[in-house]
C-alpha cells in the first residue's frame, strides 16, 4: 500500500519481473491521481490475495499504517488472524517477501524475512 497507487504498482512490477509473478501481490493506493487509501479498497485487496498461509501487507508510512488497522479491525477473526502489517520498508521489504514466499516459506519466516529488510545496508 501507498498513498500513491503508482507506487504501489511500481512495487508489484519490479517484483513480477524478478520473480516472474510467482507470488500474489495486490495494489492499494490513491485513485484518480489522489493521495490516499481507503479502508474498502484494502480489504478487497487483502480478500484478493488471500490464501491459507495469509497476507502481509506493507505501507509506506503514516495514514496507511492507520488504514490497513483499521481495515484489520473490520474483518472476522477468521481472517484477521491470518493478515501481517511488517514493518518494513516497502520496496525491499515487499520484495524479499516475495521471493521467500515463492522459495515456499511460511509467512511467519516471510515477514521475518522482510522486516529484517530495515536493517539492509545499502552503501558502505
Amino acid at each position: 500500500m501507498s498513498h500513491n497507487r503508482k507506487i504501489s504498482e511500481g512495487v508489484k512490477e519490479v517484483i513480477d519481473q524478478m520473480i516472474g509473478g510467482a507470488v500474489k501481490i495486490a495494489c492499494v493506493g490513491g485513485e484518480a491521481g489522489e493521495l490516499g487509501t481507503n479502508v474498502s479498497e484494502i480489504i478487497r485487496a487483502i480478500n484478493e490475495v488471500l490464501d491459507e498461509q495469509g497476507v502481509i501487507i506493507f505501507v509506506d508510512f503514516g495514514s496507511t499504517a492507520i488504514g490497513a488497522k483499521a481495515a484489520l479491525n473490520v474483518l472476522n477473526q477468521e481472517v484477521k488472524s491470518k493478515v501481517f502489517i511488517a514493518n518494513a520498508p516497502i520496496v525491499e521489504g515487499a520484495f524479499i517477501a516475495a521471493v521467500e514466499a515463492s522459495l515456499g516459506k511460511s509467512i511467519e519466516e516471510v515477514l521475518r524475512a522482510a522486516e529484517e529488510a530495515r536493517n539492509m545496508v545499502k552503501v558502505q
